[in-house]
Formats: C-alpha cells, structure tokens, sequence
C-alpha cells in the first residue's frame, strides 16, 4: 500500500458524525487520505498503518439470526438452539443464564445432551438483506459466547465448568465437545464470508479471567483451548479475515496463549500492565491500548495534546502498532484524539 502520504492539515476537516459503533458519543469521519477501514487493515496486514487506529472508526456486527441463536439474545430474554433460557439483567446491561437448572452435569454426556444446531437451516438471505455493512469502516462479526470456556459455562453453570477442566475423567470429553464446537465456528465463518463478503475480521468472545488472575493454569491453556483457537484462527485467515480476540480479565500471563492461538489483535481490560504486555509482546500481535492519565477531561489543551504526542511516541515503535481499545475509552477527549491523529499520521509517515 502506498505510504508516502504528506499529512495536511485539511485532514481534520469532518465530513461525517453519527452515534458510534460501540456505544458513547460519536464516530467522526475526517478527510482522510485513506479510509478507516484501508488504514485498520495496513494496521494488521503491514503493521504500518497512515495513523493511529481507533476501535471508534471500527464496527461490529452481530444479526438477529446469531443473537437469537447463539448469543445472548440482546436486550430480551430468549431460548438459545441449545434450549438454554438466558435471562437479561438491565443493571449489567447483558444477559446470563437462568439459574438452577444447567443443561449438562458432566461433559462425558454431552452427545446425549447437546445438538448442534443446523446453520444451513437458518435464513442467512434475510439477515444480509437487514444488515448491510459500510466498507468504509473495518468491520468485524462477533461471535458472543463464543466456542470454548463461555460456551461450557453456559452448558454447565461456572463451577462445575471450572471444575471439569482438572477432572481427567473428563478431559476428553471435553476435545471432543470442543472440537465439534470449533468445526461449528468454521461453518459459521463460511457462512458469514459467503453472504457479507464485505466482512473484513472475526471477533472470538471467550473470557479467561477475573479482577486478579486467570481462571485456569496455561497447562490447562494449552491442553484444552490453543488447538481449537488455532485451528479456528487458521481457518479464519485462510479466508482473508482478520481474527480477533475478547477476553475479559487479568489474563496478561496467557498473552503467549493467545499468540500461539493464531489471533491478530486482543484489547485487554484496564487491570493488565498494557505497556508491559506491549513492550514484550507488541510486535506479535496488536494491542488495543489506552493513555495513562485518567484526568484529561479537565486538563488544559496544551496538557491534552501534550499527553496525546507522548502516548503516540511510546506506541507507534516500528513493527509494533496499536489500536486504540474499548478499554480506558472514557479518558479520551476529542482534543486528545485529535492529536493523537494528526501527530500519529506526521510519525507514521516518516516512518520506514
């Protein structure tokens, strides 16, 4: 992709706003040189980027048709394919599993138990026609709930789940579900390609922690998950896409796992060490990243630019870009973001 881009500052200019993809405020369009979506793809494909990308000029897209099946059904209750009631709770703004009455009490029973759904039975035409996608902007398919440790939860309840990850007895019941459920991942990346072309990535949802430390050892990691990631991951890539990951939690110490599981991109939450996990770890895979200050809202317009030059100089290392994440989005500003663009496409530039 052609790079030798001189930065004007006719770039700022805004030729479009609307509410933003991902909640809170507003997605700006600038005068860009390129789009968002061809400068979030440099971003992965060439690790070099025109400016400092946004997970704002990015969306998400999640149909009715995968919600209402696999997900967790918006802002209503429903009743997955799998049979399973997932109830919303307003206060979290999402929905869990009905308590009390798990669909599966060992994992060895699974077959008995669980059916897989027939995808090809679903209205893939109608969804397309509801849900258009604009290429100007990178966007991505969530896959909420997931293939692995969300999706076991949510046949088992957390405990026994947790639990039957260091139950041997059960450890191969547990590739074989897994396997069938990551070949399901497959046909649903097929199926999505097929009907939006347009797709530029694949987001895999599957947390892997809590506040302080990871749910399960990497032994554990990499006996029970990496290979199914990986192999979902390859398939995704052989199809051009873009994989990325969402893990909730303190999961700095799997960061490897996460490598060697073929993904592109993961944003951590604000309890990881981001400029550790960066310095180490940010030239194998993308980190989305946020400033350090908490207070640029009330800062003076020097002091906001001034941080946003500093955070761009720390995180535009060559080989190793970053996208600004979900995580830490309420410190920025539009002063901030403003910088952040217009110096991140001076340094960008210059780059080699």
């Amino acid at each position: 992709m052609f790079r030798s881009i001189p930065y004007s500052e006719s770039e700022l200019e805004i030729v479009d706003r609307f509410p933003a993809f991902h909640g809170r405020g507003e997605t700006i369009v600038r005068k860009t040189p390129v789009s968002p979506r061809e400068n979030i793809e440099a971003l992965y494909r060439e690790k070099h980027p025109f400016w400092f990308p946004s997970i704002g000029e990015s969306d998400t897209m999640v149909p009715d048709l995968y919600t209402v099946n696999l997900g967790r059904g918006g802002a209503e209750d429903i009743i997955d394919c799998f049979g399973i009631k997932w109830q919303y709770v307003p206060s979290a703004g999402g929905s869990i599993v009905h308590p009390g009455t798990p669909l599966l009490d060992d994992v060895n029973n699974w077959k008995e138990i669980i059916k897989l759904p027939d995808i090809d039975s679903w209205d893939w035409a109608g969804a397309a026609e509801k849900h258009k996608i604009d290429t100007r902007f990178y966007t991505e398919m969530s896959f909420i709930n997931g293939f692995w440790f969300e999706r076991l939860i949510s046949f088992m309840d957390f405990m026994p789940a947790a639990m039957a990850l260091i139950d041997e007895e059960q450890t191969d019941a547990i590739h074989e579900l897994f396997a069938a459920t990551t070949d399901l991942g497959c046909r649903l990346v097929d199926k999505f390609c097929e009907y939006w072309p347009e797709l530029t990535g694949f987001n895999v949802h599957d947390d892997w922690g809590a506040q302080k430390a990871p749910f399960f050892s990497q032994e554990v990691a990499y006996e029970l998950f990496v290979p199914y990631m990986k192999k979902l991951t390859d398939h995704i890539h052989s199809k051009g896409k873009i994989a990325t990951l969402h893990s909730c939690g303190h999961n700095a110490d799997r960061i490897q796992c996460y490598i060697d599981g073929g993904f592109d991109q993961w944003t951590p939450q604000l309890m990881n060490d981001i400029k550790y996990l960066y310095e180490n770890f940010g030239d194998k895979i993308v980190f989305g990243v946020w400033p350090d200050r908490t207070d640029l809202a009330e800062a003076s317009e020097e002091e906001q630019r001034a941080a946003a030059r500093e955070f761009v100089d720390f995180y535009t290392k060559p080989g190793k870009p970053c996208i600004l994440g979900i995580s830490g989005r309420d410190r920025f500003t539009p002063v901030f973001l403003e910088e952040v663009y217009a110096y991140s496409r001076k340094v960008y530039a210059e780059q080699k």
